[in-house]
C-alpha cells in the first residue's frame, strides 16, 4: 500500500476509532438494569454514519494542514478510504457492517501525525458533531475517547 493511502487512513481510522470508544461505552452503558439502544441506532444508523463521515473527510481535504494526508488519493481509493471508515464507524457503534482494515497503530505508523494535527482534527470532529446536532453525552463520550487512542496515533 502506498504511503499517501497510508495517510489518509489515519484520518478515518481516528474517527473510526473514536466512534469505537462511544460503541464501547455505550455497551457498557446498556449492561445495567435498562438495556439502552445502540450508539449505531442513537446515531441515526447508516446514512447517519456516512454523512458524519463524509462531512469529516471534506473537512480535512479542505483544511490546509490536514489535506497533505489525502494529497495523491485517486478516485477510486478516495472511495475505498470513505468506505472503510463508514464500516468501522458502523461495526463499532454497534451496527450490521465489518470493517476489515488494519489495527489503529499500524495504519498510523510513520506518517509523522503531529500534536497539532491532533488538536486540529478533533476540532473538526467537535465541529461536526454540533453541526449534526449528537447529544452532549455522545458528544463528550466520543471525544473522551480520542484522548485515550492519541498514543496510537500521534508521533512522538
Amino acid at each position: 500500500m502506498n504511503r499517501n493511502l497510508l495517510s489518509h487512513l489515519w484520518l478515518g481510522l481516528l474517527v473510526l476509532l473514536l466512534v469505537s470508544g462511544c460503541a464501547w461505552n455505550a455497551s457498557a452503558q446498556s449492561m445495567g438494569n435498562q438495556p439502552s439502544a445502540t450508539l449505531y441506532k442513537r446515531l441515526g444508523g447508516y446514512d447517519a454514519i456516512a454523512a458524519v463521515t463524509d462531512e469529516f473527510i471534506t473537512r480535512a481535504a479542505n483544511d490546509k494542514q490536514l489535506s497533505r494526508f489525502l494529497v495523491g488519493l485517486s478516485t477510486e481509493s478516495k472511495k475505498r478510504l470513505r468506505q472503510l471508515i463508514v464500516d468501522q464507524l458502523c461495526e463499532a457503534a454497534g451496527g450490521p457492517c465489518i470493517y476489515t482494515g488494519r489495527s489503529t497503530k499500524a495504519a498510523h505508523a510513520g506518517l509523522g501525525i503531529t500534536e497539532s494535527d491532533w488538536q486540529l482534527t478533533v476540532k473538526h470532529l467537535a465541529a461536526i458533531l454540533d453541526k449534526f446536532k449528537v447529544p452532549e453525552k455522545e458528544k463528550n463520550d466520543f471525544l473522551a475517547l480520542a484522548s485515550s487512542l492519541k498514543g496510537d496515533i500521534v508521533e512522538k
